[in-house]
């Protein structure tokens, strides 16, 4: 895979981050806490729904979107420099950053995977690919490096006896999957969990078939996490809190309300000034009641770093990068 780690950029982003990143301020009793991040084209975080229910009036919790992320990997960099508070990225990204000198926090999963939410590895109909076991020597394109997609190819490639470097990844925008595909510049197009709006018009669309998805390789677990700065989170512990849990009561009434969902998906799309109409492929988040984590969630890409030899043996465990739900200080 031609790409540099994550945990060498990251390295080297952080020394020139550590220059610009300021130490939060507690707020004053009443004072609005602003949770700066970036939007994603064609979704929507379960905090971005939480807000649009108005779940956070008469709170202390402020949102403010700073733009879009093409990734994970992107929105971690931002956390790190100082420029937005919350991230949103695939788990191994996450650990990664973490032992790169970064003290984030996952304060609840973003989205998750199982047989209704998840990740799709399509081909053209008249490929000569079939199955998981024929992508050594192709060219998959993914939304980023680093992330997600990338780990599940790399885990697949690897129960195959295989090596990483037998497929060549290329980084393309969701919005632009299909057409990359369609046009054969690439063999396969891997359309994210968090992506389904994108997933839903390509199948609509005809012409391709599904060979492997994310839950064949690595069964349900959480897709990856919400992030946020420990020293942010003990500097505003009761926003943090009502943060993650209106949150979690977002990701529910998604879960329970599904159409509703897609309709309030389309209203925010439309004032983005995107293509509505996707909001109707919107598969949810994918997530356990309230958001809540598990251990394997981030105990299983521990193992999966450390047997790469990017994670020290031992040294991280679930219960020290998630957050405490329970406790105002982390």
């Amino acid at each position: 895979m031609r790409s540099l780690s994550f945990r060498s950029l990251t390295l080297s982003f952080i020394v020139m981050a550590g220059l610009s990143a300021v130490t939060p301020l507690s707020a004053q009793a009443g004072e609005k806490v602003t949770f700066r991040h970036l939007s994603t084209n064609g979704g929507i975080e379960a905090f971005e729904l939480a807000n649009e229910l108005g779940y956070f009036e008469g709170t202390d919790v402020r949102l403010e979107s700073l733009g879009y992320s093409q990734g994970g990997p992107q929105s971690l960099f931002g956390v790190a420099s100082g420029s937005i508070d919350v991230g949103s990225a695939a788990t191994p990204a996450v650990l990664n950053a973490i032992a790169s000198g970064n003290d984030f926090v996952g304060v609840f999963p973003g989205n998750g995977i199982n047989e209704t939410t998840r990740g799709t590895f399509y081909v053209l109909e008249d490929s000569p690919i079939t199955s998981v076991n024929d992508i050594a020597g192709k060219t998959i394109a993914v939304n980023t490096l680093g992330a997600h997609l990338d780990y599940v190819v790399r885990e697949a490639l690897y129960k195959q006896g295989k090596q990483q470097n037998e497929v060549q990844l290329v980084t393309v925008p969701g919005p632009q999957l299909e057409q990359t595909l369609r046009s054969k510049q690439v063999d396969i197009a891997a359309v994210g969990h968090w992506q389904a709006t994108f997933d839903g018009q390509l199948r609509k669309n005809g012409g391709v078939r599904a060979i492997f998805t994310d839950t064949d390789i690595l069964g349900e677990i959480a897709g990856g996490f919400v992030v946020l700065k420990r020293d942010f989170i003990n500097a505003h512990p009761d926003a943090v809190r009502v943060f993650v849990e209106q949150s979690g009561r977002a990701a529910d009434w998604a879960r329970e309300n599904p159409e509703d969902a897609k309709a309030k998906l389309a209203e925010v799309l439309e004032r983005r000034g995107e293509n509505k109409e996707i909001a109707q492929f919107w598969a949810g988040f994918g997530l356990r009641p309230a958001a809540t984590p598990t251990a394997r969630d981030v105990d299983f890409w521990i193992e999966v770093l450390e047997r790469e030899g990017a994670l020290p043996k031992g040294k991280y465990q679930a219960e020290s990068i998630l957050y405490k739900r329970d406790s105002s200080t982390q």
